[in-house]
């Protein structure tokens, strides 16, 4: 017959591929329950007010229809339903796809099983599928229902079905996957009929399930019972098995309600002895709690649960484990496990490790956390029985895992080796016979002398043959070989009796040492490939697979303690790894293209375990760490350069009194440091799944890990301010954290060299991360489409950056020190001055700060901190002019009395080359007007120069620092700008030139390049897209001639602010219109400034005509905001002169 997984065979590969998909979808499905927006949780007050009204649990496909309309129906509700869509569409997408995989494997299966009913396979039936071996393991595949309810909240599953594209599925989706009410929290109620309600929604064959039960309560489907073969290791050896029945008899819940016989029947075969069982990859399930519900199963656990019985296993495991750890610790010992030993004790070795293995497992999914729920009274005190009677020691239990884990794991090695070796060995040792009784053959001829052996032709002859006979052995027919090489053996113990050999002690010897290497033979033959897949099947701990981290505290301090200790969990992790062989087996058999992402999914699962583990080695680092950076700063001085001689003695004095106790354990704690490295390099490179661990990695990893926590938390508490002080914070902050920073910098300086790492590389590229990723998390808030974790390339798996719950409207630090220096220079409480690179108070005329601040930062935060800094001011700024367009657009604009005076004075002016008749009136007229919408307009316009100011300081801080600390690279910056500039004129010139690619991202790359190197100018920036705006010069043209009036010329100061009550500031004012003026088209600035040119014209033309001798104050106002203009666009001087004659120029600088 052919094989049932053969190619050919169709029936046996179609399900196996419905299995290996069903794997497949076990790991997809816990791969995205750990990728849960956090908005679905609806955790956060925020999220609940936010996006309580978007989010839906299963009502919402009662009437779908209400819950559109009600969108619908407001439009700020569908705004955000959209957004909502674009942030979150990718992952819904998939958690949608995974869904609808759980239902189409359901549908396959389905039809799978009527295939068979219907014939449709040629010789193959249900009964022949199920008595074949193969067939009857694959006819176990609903696995997947078990898994499917992870801990994904319901509204994941319907916006991931709502927001899905229309699909006729959808409706069967919802149903099989609709809320059950089951919750995993402790002391959560469990739902009536849950879960055989869950697992009706399946459309199974009740004949097909029957005889899935019935085979799964006969047979020993997986064949574990041969590596088991004590009585009292049964239970153990059909644990897989007991959990498919587990799961097979909620499709038929009446055999757990009344059918007493049955139950006692599967009680009595697979949970005499045991009541926690592994269903799947470490998911555990307390048949006390489980059955509770089922009076003819809970009948028949009453016997394992009886107290008497429970006190047995619980002493009897207790007493295995006491005789198991000596033997363990025997076996381990340097030296014991020779090649001889093993061969000699095969038998005994896997005894142990059957006794060692079934101990370790009964006793961690009985007394494990996760199996017993603390608010049920009977499951606490059955659990305390446990621990009690089986004297549990968690410390211990450890103990013994690591030694039986190193036991096996050498035990393995060992055999491999010796197993690739047998045919080379085997051979040798046959050679060696052989070559014996050539030698003994030759002494008999009487031609190779020995003492005192006479020529004896028939010895000659025999041994001859004998040397033949061995020769002659085959070591592909090794059952033949066996028996010959046994009687062999007894024909040499025989001629040695019968001729009276003993005298000869050389000839003994020759006799013996053949014997030996026939007997080697045979030990050598018998080495079987059974007995390493009997270990494998006995060192099984994917029960393990979750419950195992509830041990990770005691791993910790072990290694703490003792570094060396994780070459031990070496062993452990790999025989954790074992546990991959279950979800791969069927995928691999199927040649499935889902091998690499689910081998990769559960690697990486383990991996990230090995890591958390190992995490404290770093973690202890760095606690020493900080103990030598307080002794390096407070109790360790710097030897000085230069030293009086009569002060030498006093100095000598102190340096021996104070220092020496302080060098000494510096000195300790640098080589407690040096230990922890050894500890973790000891590990050598290890194949966990298919992703290869590299110790030295692992502790670059974790070192990189614990400074991005330390630094991220120092930042995160360090930067808060008290909006409410009365001097601000800042500086001291500022001042305080760039201590700490210098801390951290200089304790990796340290200790680079004691762990052999690239410290300041290290440094430079985690806290660029920190920064970067908490810029970017704090400029999501003004993005639609935000940019996720999982999507973020700052962010990492392995070095997680911490996130912490926001503390004021910022999200991070970084928007913390934005706001509070946007805060302290705010344009209405402040006055700057240009010239100093100043900020005093209005009213007390204090200085607030100046562009110390900035180089403040620079100490603190480094260049990536100025630079993100000079990012999120850009993002605000965008959209400061966003809200400023929205409101021009949908106030002014559609102000019918405001339009029309914008008509009226247009009127007025035209042409503008003109003077206007009657200036100041008609001017004031208008201003007048107008006045009601300058509020707001002066407000967004003074922010917006507000934060160039900002970003014009930051680039020259970080030009600045740039040309000090690396001149060339500045230099080389600014000479490939201006040569990539000249080509990009030239081509414009002529287009014939080259000119970069769209797809070349040269621009692109030297823009961020110069910006972090400070050369670029803010005020050159388009920040918005915009449309054509009507009347936007003569708005603006207002807007300027409207705040004049509150502004004065002072010789020392410049412009400043005429009231404290009515605050202007000059230099936001001037840079704010200019920026708003840069977004649109060049004309707008060009009729702004014609205008200007013509309000100076006219009021200086009325003057003359009312022979009044001074310029008035609005003109030298409007004078300094040309010259202003030009200065800080760095245009000619000719682009102001176009509007104003020079003499009025002439006459405006005698006036300065």
């Amino acid at each position: 017959m052919v094989d049932f997984l053969a190619e050919n065979n169709l029936c046996g590969q179609a399900v196996l591929r419905i299995v290996s998909r069903g794997n497949a979808i076990i790991a997809e499905l816990l791969r995205l329950s750990e990728f849960i927006p956090a908005v679905f949780r609806l955790k956060d007050k925020s999220d609940q007010q936010k996006y309580g009204d978007i989010i839906c649990d299963f009502s919402y496909f009662k009437g779908p229809e209400y819950y559109d309309s009600k969108l619908e129906a407001k439009p700020d509700l569908q705004d955000l339903d959209d957004e909502f869509r674009e942030n979150n569409l990718e992952i819904l997408s998939r958690f949608y796809l995974a869904f609808e995989s759980v239902h189409k494997y359901i549908v396959d299966l389905t039809r799978y099983l009527d295939d068979l009913y219907e014939g449709v396979y040629i010789q193959q039936t249900l009964e022949t599928v199920l008595l074949n071996e193969d067939g009857k393991q694959l006819l176990y595949p609903y696995r997947v229902l078990f898994v499917c309810p992870v801990p994904i909240p319901c509204p994941v599953c319907v916006s991931s079905a709502a927001r899905s594209s229309a699909d006729s599925n959808l409706d069967d989706i919802c149903k099989l996957l609709r809320s059950t009410g089951y919750s995993s929290q402790s002391g959560a109620k469990r739902p009536a009929n849950y879960p055989e309600s869950y697992f009706q929604r399946v459309p199974i064959s009740s004949t097909f399930i029957s005889m899935v039960i019935g085979r799964l309560r006969s047979d020993d489907i997986y064949n574990q019972v041969s590596a088991y073969p004590l009585p009292e290791h049964r239970s153990t050896a059909l644990a897989n098995q007991a959990a498919m029945l587990y799961v097979c008899l909620y499709f038929i819940p009446s055999i757990l309600q009344t059918q007493q016989a049955k139950m006692r029947e599967i009680v009595d075969k697979y949970f005499p002895d045991n009541w926690v069982i592994s269903v799947y990859m470490g998911i555990t399930v307390n048949l006390v709690e489980a059955w509770e519900p089922y009076k003819a199963a809970k009948i028949a656990l009453n016997y394992t649960l009886d107290s008497a019985n429970i006190r047995e296993q619980a002493s009897r495991y207790s007493v295995s484990m006491e005789g198991l750890r000596p033997q363990i610790q025997q076996l381990l010992k340097e030296g014991f496990l020779r090649e001889e030993i093993i061969l000699d004790n095969v038998p005994k070795l896997l005894n142990c490790l059957r006794d060692c293995n079934v101990s370790i497992r009964w006793l961690m999914l009985h007394t494990a956390d996760s199996a017993y729920d603390p608010n049920n009274k009977r499951l606490r005190q059955i659990k305390d029985q446990v621990i009690n009677d089986s004297k549990y020691n968690p410390k211990i239990l450890f103990q013994v895992l690591l030694d039986t884990a190193q036991f096996e794991f050498t035990l393995k090695e060992m055999f491999k080796k010796m197993l690739s070796e047998k045919q080379l060995k085997w051979e040798s040792y046959r050679a060696e016979g052989s070559e014996r009784m050539t030698e003994l053959a030759e002494v008999f001829s009487g031609v190779k002398p020995l003492t005192r052996v006479e020529k004896n032709e028939n010895l000659q002859a025999w041994f001859r043959e004998i040397s033949k006979q061995i020769e002659s052995l085959n070591y592909e027919d090794s059952t033949a070989a066996g028996r010959k090489t046994v009687q062999l053996i007894q024909a040499l113990v025989e001629v040695q009796e019968f001729h009276q050999l003993e005298s000869n002690l050389q000839v003994c010897q020759f006799l013996a040492d053949t014997r030996k290497f026939l007997h080697q033979m045979i030990r050598t033959i018998n080495i079987k490939e059974e007995v390493l897949i009997t270990m494998q099947i006995v060192g099984d701990l994917s029960y393990a697979w979750q419950i195992i981290d509830s041990f990770t505290s005691i791993m910790q301090e072990s290694i703490r303690v003792n570094p060396s200790m994780v070459t031990k969990l070496r062993a452990t992790f790999l025989k954790l790894a074992s546990a991959l062989d279950l979800p791969l087996l069927r995928i691999n058999q199927a040649n499935s293209p889902d091998l690499l992402s689910v081998s990769q999914f559960y690697s990486g699962e383990l991996v990230t375990y090995v890591r958390k583990v190992l995490q404290i080695i770093p973690e202890s680092m760095f606690t020493s760490l900080a103990k030598i950076i307080k002794l390096q700063i407070h109790a360790i001085m710097e030897v000085p350069t230069r030293l009086d001689k009569d002060k030498l003695k006093d100095y000598l004095y102190i340096l021996d009194l104070l220092f020496c106790s302080s060098f000494s354990r510096v000195a300790k704690l640098t080589h407690a440091i040096s230990i922890f490295t050894e500890g973790i390099l000891m590990m050598k490179t290890t194949l966990v799944g298919i992703i290869k661990v590299d110790p030295k990695q692992l502790l670059e990893d974790g070192i990189r890990k614990e400074l991005v926590r330390r630094v991220a938390y120092a930042l995160h508490k360090g930067l808060i301010f008290n909006p409410k002080a009365k001097t601000s914070e800042l500086m001291p902050k500022l001042k305080e954290m760039a201590a700490t920073m210098d801390g951290f910098y200089r304790s990796f300086e340290y200790i680079q060299d004691y762990v052999s790492i690239y410290g300041l590389k290290i440094w430079q590229e985690e806290v660029s991360r920190i920064i970067n990723y908490n810029v970017e998390q704090e400029c999501n808030s003004f993005l639609r489409t935000k940019i996720q974790d999982w999507q973020s390339v700052y962010q990492s798996t392995h070095i997680p950056i911490p996130k912490f719950p926001a503390v004021d409207e910022s999200a991070t630090f970084i928007g913390r020190l934005c706001r509070e220096i946007l805060r302290i220079t705010d344009p209405k409480a402040t006055c700057y001055m240009d010239q100093l690179n100043t900020w005093y108070d209005l009213k007390t005329h204090q200085e607030v700060t100046n562009n110390r601040l900035f180089s403040e930062i620079q100490d603190t935060l480094g260049t990536f901190g100025l630079n993100g800094l000079d990012r999120l001011l850009c993002f605000m700024m965008v959209k400061e002019l966003q809200n400023f367009l929205s409101v021009f657009q949908k106030t002014i604009l559609r102000d019918k009395a405001m339009v029309d005076v914008f008509k009226a004075m247009l009127s007025a002016v035209n042409p503008v080359k003109g003077i206007v008749a009657n200036a100041s009136k008609g001017y004031a007229n208008a201003v007048a007007k107008t006045q009601k919408i300058w509020g707001p307009y002066l407000e967004s316009i003074m922010k917006v120069g507000q934060m160039q100011i900002l970003r014009q300081q930051i680039a020259n801080e970080l030009n600045y620092s740039c040309k000090f600390d690396s001149k060339h690279l500045a230099a080389a910056l600014e000479n490939l700008n201006k040569s990539l500039l000249a080509d990009i004129e030239a081509h414009y010139q002529d287009p014939s030139l080259p000119y970069p690619k769209e797809d070349n991202n040269l621009l692109y790359e030297i823009t961020a390049s110069l910006e972090a190197a400070g050369i670029h100018n803010p005020l050159n920036k388009i920040y918005i897209t915009t449309k054509r705006l009507p009347y936007f010069p003569i708005v603006n043209f207002l807007f300027i001639i409207a705040q004049l009036p509150k502004l004065q010329y002072s010789k020392n100061q410049g412009m400043t602010c005429r009231k404290a009550t009515d605050p202007v500031d000059w230099s936001p004012l001037v840079l704010g219109l200019l920026t708003l003026l840069k977004q649109f088209h060049s004309r707008y600035t060009e009729q702004f400034l014609a205008l200007i040119g013509q309000f100076i014209r006219s009021i200086m033309e009325q003057c003359t005509s009312q022979k009044i001798p001074d310029m008035p104050s609005d003109v030298v106002g409007a004078l300094m905001f040309l010259e202003d203009y030009v200065r800080y666009t760095k245009l000619p001087r000719k682009v102001a002169e176009a509007h104003v004659p020079s003499f009025i120029f002439d006459e405006f600088r005698t006036v300065l």
